[in-house]
């Protein structure tokens, strides 16, 4: 389930307990506070007629007569009696001493615990119990709110009397009703109103929850695929660098098969001419073998020139890659009379001193095998910068040139070209076409912020 769903299960519960004991508490309270603002209303009223009328039981057992009989025409009025049926009026010791139910006057009963409340000075509202003797007494069997008032003497303000009056409890029952609904009411409204707040902080926050869930598993798909790029490129960089100390080894050992069968033979001729010089017997013969041996000193100097030539790198630590890309065909086109078309564009990403190396070595190895193996026919450069891949194709349209047709794996030259790329963490593929030319391509990362170095 989602923190959504829990919070809103979770969340529900608690709040609907948390809305039944604030409103249970809040309408006990309400009622409460009701019944004793009744109490007390009702207090001051019966206090107001009733206190001037009784001082008498200050100082005797019973009411008097006189005082007996006001109070029964006062109370015997409808609009008091339908309000208040019932009215006595208790002395210490659950004594009596008036009642509007004649046959209770005089009589002694249990005393109440509000009248123990009102003889201590206090005003007190409960319901009735009608299991009480004096309820039995006069079969009351409706449930009235009974109202103790204690009633002082004027002078000395001790309590010297308790009237009991019964109090109807429909209008209060009523206004009871509407105020618990108005509390139910108003606690509903606030739970709901609290448990939507707190939903709305809790969904928004579980919506940016999920999406960074979502973002944190794209982004660890995506270190994972990064890892397993970065891993591959490491086995590469790894064989590719076992194989760049095998390949220099194989260039030594070409550098000195061309040096042993090269230069040295015309050097080791050239040793054996000096004798034929020394022993010369005429001028013309001496001359003769002066020029043989100066022939051959110079043709073992020129070997070795194109040689050291093609292993020095010029320098292009400081050029922009399309220079690089220019300096290598002018180089090819001078050297081999053939003509090579360019098509890269503006590519003004700096470069590292790496990469340039490995492109310059590219497209010299490239062009050579297009000479040599397809006559020159069709030699085109194409370079392009693919966000930051950067991609160099070297490309003929086929043909017979002095070295027959060049395989994908045939000689040091191409293996030399991949070694150099995989070193780099790049690609290299060698395709033929069908029109029967051969493509040759790299492609290569250039870092972001790649200063030359």
């Amino acid at each position: 389930m989602s923190l959504t769903r829990q919070f809103a299960l979770t969340g529900s519960v608690i709040m609907l307990i948390a809305m039944i004991a604030a409103g249970l508490f809040t309408t006990e309270i309400v009622s409460k506070a009701t019944v004793e603002n009744t109490a007390s209303s009702t207090a001051l009223l019966i206090d107001s007629f009733l206190e001037p009328m009784i001082q008498g039981l200050a100082s005797e057992e019973l009411l008097p007569a006189d005082e007996t009989a006001e109070l029964n025409r006062l109370l015997r009025a409808d609009h008091f009696k339908e309000r208040f049926p019932h009215l006595e009026i208790w002395k210490e010791g659950g004594l009596i001493v008036y009642s509007t139910t004649p046959n209770l006057v005089g009589r002694r009963f249990k005393p109440p615990p509000g009248l123990v409340t009102a003889l201590a000075g206090d005003i007190s509202a409960e319901y009735a119990d009608l299991n009480a003797l004096e309820h039995r007494v006069r079969d009351i069997r409706s449930k009235y709110l009974e109202i103790y008032v204690p009633i002082r003497e004027e002078r000395s303000g001790r309590v010297v009397a308790v009237a009991e009056i019964h109090e109807s409890t429909a209008p209060l029952e009523e206004k009871l009703w509407w105020l618990r609904l108005k509390s139910w009411l108003a606690v509903v409204g606030a739970t709901a109103l609290i448990m939507v707040g707190l939903f709305g902080i809790v969904y928004r926050g579980n919506k940016l929850i999920r999406l960074q869930q979502r973002q944190l598993h794209e982004r660890l798909v995506e270190i994972e695929h990064t890892s397993q790029h970065n891993h591959i490129l490491k086995d590469r960089a790894q064989r590719a660098s076992g194989r760049v100390a095998e390949l220099t080894e194989n260039y030594l050992r070409r550098i000195g098969a061309d040096l042993h069968d090269g230069p040295a033979q015309l050097i080791s001729l050239a040793a054996l001419t000096v004798e034929h010089v020394r022993r010369a017997q005429t001028p013309a013969k001496h001359e003769e073998e002066l020029q043989l041996l100066n022939s051959m000193l110079s043709e073992a100097l020129r070997d070795i020139r194109i040689m050291s030539k093609g292993l020095m790198l010029p320098e292009i630590e400081g050029l922009p890659l399309p220079e690089v890309i220019k300096r290598v065909t002018s180089n090819h086109e001078r050297r081999t009379g053939t003509k090579v078309s360019i098509h890269c564009g503006d590519i003004s990403h700096p470069l590292t001193h790496g990469i340039k190396i490995c492109v310059y070595r590219f497209l010299q190895e490239g062009l050579n095998n297009a000479f040599r193996h397809a006559g020159g026919n069709g030699q085109a450069v194409t370079c392009r910068l693919d966000d930051s891949v950067l991609n160099m194709v070297v490309q003929d349209d086929g043909g017979m040139g002095i070295g027959g047709h060049a395989s994908a794996d045939s000689g040091l030259g191409l293996f030399g070209m991949r070694e150099r790329v995989e070193s780099l963490g790049g690609v290299f593929r060698v395709s033929h076409l069908p029109s029967g030319g051969t493509r040759v391509e790299m492609s290569v990362v250039v870092a972001e912020g790649s200063q030359d170095v």
